[in-house]
């Protein structure tokens, strides 16, 4: 099975870097990264066509316009049950507290220790298949 995780930041070379780590996982067919510069554009990615094959959503906190924690609400009222994990630079309390209250699955902080990720990412398809 392959796993669709939509990366959304606005850090252009933030691409780049997930295709780097996750080459293993491309390769094999085990992963498919999808990309949006925007938690507009994520959305409209979303409403056109990566459902159901984006099983989860990366989102970066501070973006131009909507910011991943309101992307983060707007998915729980459209879709409840895709995983969200939101990524920051800044992993202080409050960004956290705001992160899990508004339905967050998991809190990550950059630099991204990807292989922390790629288990975390295991954990939330493998729990995620089992509802």
């Amino acid at each position: 099975m392959t796993v669709g995780i939509l990366v959304v930041d606005d850090e252009p070379d933030m691409e780049d870097l997930f295709r780097q780590r996750f080459r293993t996982e491309l390769r094999n067919g085990q992963v498919a990264l999808h990309f949006a510069s925007s938690a507009e554009e994520a959305l409209e990615r979303i409403h056109t066509g990566l459902q159901p094959e984006a099983v989860l959503v990366l989102s970066d906190i501070n973006m131009p316009g909507m910011s991943g924690l309101e992307l983060l609400g707007r998915l729980r009222m459209e879709m409840p049950n895709i995983p969200v994990v939101i990524v920051t630079a800044y992993g202080d309390d409050e960004n956290q507290r705001r992160a899990m209250a508004g339905g967050a699955t998991d809190l990550v902080t950059k630099p991204v220790d990807f292989a922390a990720l790629k288990k975390l990412v295991n954990t939330v398809v493998s729990g995620s298949q089992a509802a």
